[in-house]
């Protein structure tokens, strides 16, 4: 019975897939092809189911996700030397090209905040001045901040962090001269997890700030 259903499960999530490639535009960027609104996230989302119910698959395709217009292709070569060599890779601030099209620099708090705060650390600066820098020079790209939180404490206080948090990193990307429209921030508490939060290492994993580059349909 167990078996049956997880077969069931396993088709359902391929026809998910197969339904987002479907949504696949024809047009290409920077030598990659372009993907369509939400088809990335349909994606990721079918990639979680498959791979099990843990925490860390309950986070793929949990991203971006679908924005107006619909996340393009891009060549992001360059932007992630700039950001890497900016100091990230010193503090750990890992930058990673996504299956949906984005670029996500993951900012641990550990270099970003201290605990229950949302005011900016000085050593992360360079890297989001990497990042303004490379808004401004491509106005076809956006940026999310997407913050995250561990599970202690009040839901209610941590999801207002995270908010806080999320609106740190876009404001001070704002004060660095990208226009305000093409950033939006957002807090998801700790609904996100990416390791567990019954350890403290797991917990300080959680802690974090997901900021995703993209450029969309133009």
């Amino acid at each position: 019975m167990e078996l049956s259903k997880r077969i069931g499960r396993i088709g359902a999530c391929l026809s998910v897939v197969v339904l987002a490639a479907g949504c696949t535009a024809t047009g290409t960027q920077g030598g990659r092809t372009a993907v369509g609104a939400g088809a990335g996230a349909a994606v990721g989302a079918g990639l979680g189911a498959l791979i099990g119910d843990s925490s860390k698959a309950a986070a793929i395709g949990a991203g971006v996700g679908a924005v107006a217009g619909g996340i393009v292709g891009y060549n992001w070569s360059k932007i992630k030397n700039d950001v890497q060599e900016s100091g990230a890779s010193n503090l750990g601030v890992d930058v990673t090209e996504m299956a949906d099209g984005s670029l996500r620099v993951n900012i641990p708090s550990n270099v970003s905040f201290d605990t229950g705060r949302s005011d900016l650390k000085p050593a992360l600066l360079p890297v989001l001045d990497s990042v303004a820098r490379a808004l401004v020079q491509h106005p076809q790209l956006r940026a999310k901040s997407i913050g995250h939180t561990d599970s202690t404490g009040s839901a209610a206080v941590n999801q207002k962090l995270s908010v806080d948090r999320a609106r740190s990193v876009t404001n001070y990307l704002a004060g660095q001269g990208v226009a305000g429209d093409r950033l939006t921030a957002e807090g998801r508490g700790p609904d996100y997890p990416v390791a567990d939060n019954g350890t403290a290492e797991g917990r300080a994993m959680n802690r974090r700030v997901e900021l995703y580059l993209y450029a969309v349909q133009q």
